[in-house]
């Protein structure tokens, strides 16, 4: 089982090397990937150095252009797939089907994942991606139980990867409305949720107040600890009552369901942070790399140890965890 890591920048790529990925994604510093925010993200002299780096350790490096050009910007895509194949990046990460078709057919020979942000929930769907776009993987959207992963895994042409550890969302990978709704910026277009020239902190009497394009997300006491602003996770008063009313901060955590996710066929686990620091990355790397040897060598008989479990509460939003969609008992 492969190990994929998030590599939002240089120091974050040699954490996540260091500490035993596999494989490292990471996107151009421009809106053709869905982690666009100022600061992240690749030059051409830092991607060089980071494929030096890479490649000298045996690590695979995939590119992240997951998001979904409009008509007045498309060759900024079509360059994006020119650059990916000059670099002899190990595959490309794609969700529009335009973006897929350039990729296809002016670079043959250059691999292609479905990202999750094609919302590929079903077999027929990985068999339509692969029939004309030749795609190789799937990374499969979290909404998924593990009943519907092993159905999907059992009919599927191509390799399918998952979502082990990182920040969720309620909305569909690929789907997302809310920020669009209140910047005018989809992050399906633009790559960034909340995008940063929209988000206002103010101190108030009654506290630090967060908004997105003008709404008002949270209000937070002094000492009292706060992500980055995004709609769906923020509080608001329904009914009388002040509460996270859409989704509740918390992170996905399918360590203990690794022996399964061995035995369905699952060929890599994903995590999520390109957003995240080098030392999240790295404390991250580490825990699920001797996770995996571990559940490898003894896969009956593995549980998470008590300090891994501890290190990655550390470091969830809303310090907790969950198995998110894939598990669900009733089925």
């Amino acid at each position: 089982m492969e190990l994929v890591c998030p590599a939002g920048s240089l120091p974050a790529l040699k954490a996540a090397v260091e500490a035993g990925a596999n494989a490292v994604y990471l996107g151009f510093r421009d809106a053709t990937n869905a982690r666009h925010f100022p600061g992240l993200n690749f030059t051409d002299a830092q991607i060089d150095e980071g494929l030096r780096l890479a490649r000298g350790r045996g690590v695979k490096v995939y590119l992240a252009l997951n998001t979904y050009p409009q008509p007045h910007n498309w060759p900024q895509w079509e360059a994006a797939v020119d650059r990916a194949a000059a670099l002899q990046v190990d595959a490309v990460i794609v969700a529009d089907l335009g973006v897929l078709d350039y990729a296809t057919e002016r670079h043959p020979d250059l691999p292609r994942h479905l990202s999750v942000q094609g919302s590929a929930t079903s077999y027929e769907a990985l068999r339509f991606y692969h029939e004309r776009f030749g795609i190789r993987r799937a990374v499969l959207p979290r909404v998924l139980s593990l009943a519907q992963v092993r159905h999907v895994i059992e009919h599927s042409p191509v390799a399918v990867e998952v979502f082990g550890f990182g920040s969720l969302c309620v909305m569909v990978e690929g789907r997302c409305l809310l920020s669009s709704y209140a910047t005018g910026k989809s992050p399906n277009t633009c790559g960034a949720c909340s995008p940063a020239e929209f988000v206002r902190w103010e101190e108030t009497p009654a506290g630090r107040t967060t908004r997105l394009g003008g709404v008002l997300i949270d209000r937070r006491t002094a000492g009292e600890t706060a992500g980055y602003p995004t709609i769906c996770k923020g509080r608001y008063e329904v009914g009388g009552k002040t509460f996270y009313a859409i989704e509740e901060p918390t992170s996905l955590n399918t360590m203990e369901l690794l022996p399964e996710l061995m035995a369905l066929g699952v060929v890599a686990v994903k995590i999520e942070g390109r957003q995240r620091s080098p030392a999240y990355v790295r404390d991250v790397t580490r825990v699920w790399r001797a996770a995996i040897d571990a559940c490898a060598r003894r896969p009956a008989g593995f549980r998470p140890a008590a300090d891994w479990s501890a290190a990655l509460a550390r470091v969830s939003e809303g310090a907790q965890t969950t198995f998110g969609a894939l598990h669900r008992p009733w089925q």
